[in-house]
């Protein structure tokens, strides 16, 4: 058992985020996952001899718009450069990235582990990714190795972090809250099960107090928050293991299997120089001046934090509500516009956390196909607010409106639901629930006030649901001498 507490995690993740373009990022290409093997290729992402890239102009927007919404500075040259390495599933012998002009430098965002604070950034590039090998799966896995090239060429941005981090829960979070940047922006999609959000994961360990970095591995395929911390989690104790052994930390790639809960070692880490990089002599450089920063940061909506925090301030929502209503910019949208028809923002939250939420998580849906409009989900709240419905009868209502797509009003009227607040019609069905039920009423009158509960209930079930509650409750205390 080591002594964690002697010791200071380091970390540092590199992010690398396939872009939602439509084509590939140097060709025509499709990049729909899931397609047929190598059905979305080319001369160009196949790296045949003489075919040229042609940078693709949507990627570049998208990739300005992760700089500019993580506060990274836009730069108005980068260049792009050729990363040369051998692997199977790079046709060409090298990948077009950026290396010593990246497009973005800087930038940072918050996180609340650890008492709260800020993670650098320190570049964000372009690059295209690479095919994919798959080692199984076919009836001769055991020996050989098949190629899809139809993810080559795919448009990423590699996004770096300064070593800011000092656990594995800070490392998770940050993962965590830069997936829901980049689904918000709508320039990723976020589904790392299908390879389009991956991270690496840089650590090392030192003890606590000492201001030189210890020797640092790179962990590899770390596809989910879970991942990403039990991953580092493993490789700290692991780390500390060796030193307080006497042994060094080897720098060095290491693989994680969450099957077994472990890192091995995969291959020596590489050093930059090993790449010899040099200039992409088929891209000019990439310029980009104010005016299209300027064009893409009008397409940004209001980021996820700052709307937030505007749903607390301006609608008085609790943090929780808050943050729940801004997981996607289309349920935020659906939010206000129900909040600002209904003229009540916490019963707008309430229902579109409660009832409208669960089912569509009962039935796998999202809320961009939702059936009901926010103003008919306004019209339901305000005839609750109203008094026309009891909040009971308004979730059998809310039921039929999804099913059918009539208003609210319309299905009150029609199967006559409204709230009874007839005192004449209220007081037989109090009178009725009293004759009933003496054995219950003896109770209260002796002191047993839960009694008073169920009798209410009675009243509410021979109504139908449809009692005035407030009504119900001072008829019933009337009647019974309280």
């Amino acid at each position: 058992m080591n002594d964690r507490a002697q010791y200071e995690p380091v970390i540092g993740l590199e992010i690398h985020a396939q872009l939602r373009t439509r084509t590939k990022v140097f060709c025509g290409c499709g990049t729909a996952f899931g397609a047929p093997p190598n059905t979305q290729v080319c001369p160009v992402c196949l790296g045949l001899p003489g075919a040229l890239p042609v940078l693709n102009r949507q990627a570049v927007d998208y990739a300005i718009k992760a700089a500019i919404a993580l506060g990274c500075d836009v730069q108005p040259q980068s260049i792009f450069a050729r990363k040369n390495y051998f692997y199977p599933d790079l046709p060409k012998g090298y990948q077009i990235s950026q290396y010593e002009r990246p497009l973005a430098l800087g930038g940072g965002l918050e996180i609340s582990a650890g008492g709260g604070k800020r993670v650098g950034l320190t570049r964000i590039h372009m690059e295209e990714d690479a095919g994919k090998s798959l080692h199984e799966g076919f009836p001769d896995s055991d020996r050989r190795t098949y190629l899809d090239y139809n993810r080559s060429g795919v448009p990423l941005i590699e996004i770096v972090t300064e070593p800011d981090l000092r656990s594995a829960a800070e490392a998770s979070e940050f993962f965590a809250r830069l997936r829901d940047i980049l689904v918000w922006l709508g320039v990723n999609d976020g589904n790392m099960e299908e390879g389009s959000l991956r991270c690496d994961a840089n650590v090392s360990v030192r003890p606590v107090g000492q201001r030189a970095f210890g020797t640092k591995t790179e962990v590899k395929n770390v596809n989910s928050f879970r991942y990403v911390q039990k991953a580092l989690e493993y490789e700290i104790d692991r780390q500390i293991d060796l030193l307080e052994r006497g042994g060094r930390v080897v720098q060095e790639t290491r693989l994680w299997d969450s099957a077994s809960g472990r890192t091995s070692s995969m291959r020596t880490k590489e050093e930059a120089h090993d790449y010899r990089y040099f200039p992409e002599p088929d891209l000019p450089p990439l310029m980009v001046d104010a005016g299209r920063l300027d064009a893409v940061r009008a397409t940004m909506p209001e980021l996820p934090e700052a709307r937030r925090r505007r749903f607390v301030a301006a609608y008085g929502l609790p943090e929780y509500d808050a943050g729940v209503l801004t997981q996607s910019p289309a349920l935020a949208d659906y939010f206000e516009r129900v909040a600002v028809a209904a003229g009540n923002p916490k019963a707008a939250s309430n229902w579109v956390m409660g009832e409208l939420l669960r089912v569509l998580n009962e039935r796998g849906a999202g809320i961009e196909g939702v059936p009901l409009p926010p103003a008919a989900l306004a019209g339901l709240i305000r005839l609750v607010d109203a008094g026309t419905v009891s909040s009971s009868i308004a979730k059998d209502v809310f039921a039929r409106m999804y099913e059918s797509g009539r208003s609210a009003e319309a299905i009150v009227a029609a199967e006559g639901l409204a709230q009874i607040d007839d005192e004449t019609a209220l007081l037989a069905i109090v009178r009725d629930v009293v004759a009933k039920h003496q054995d219950a009423v003896a109770q209260y009158r002796a002191g047993k006030q839960a009694t008073f509960g169920f009798l209410v209930g009675q009243v509410m079930k021979g109504s139908g649901g449809k009692a005035n509650p407030k009504l119900a409750n001072q008829l019933l205390r009337r009647e019974l001498g309280a």
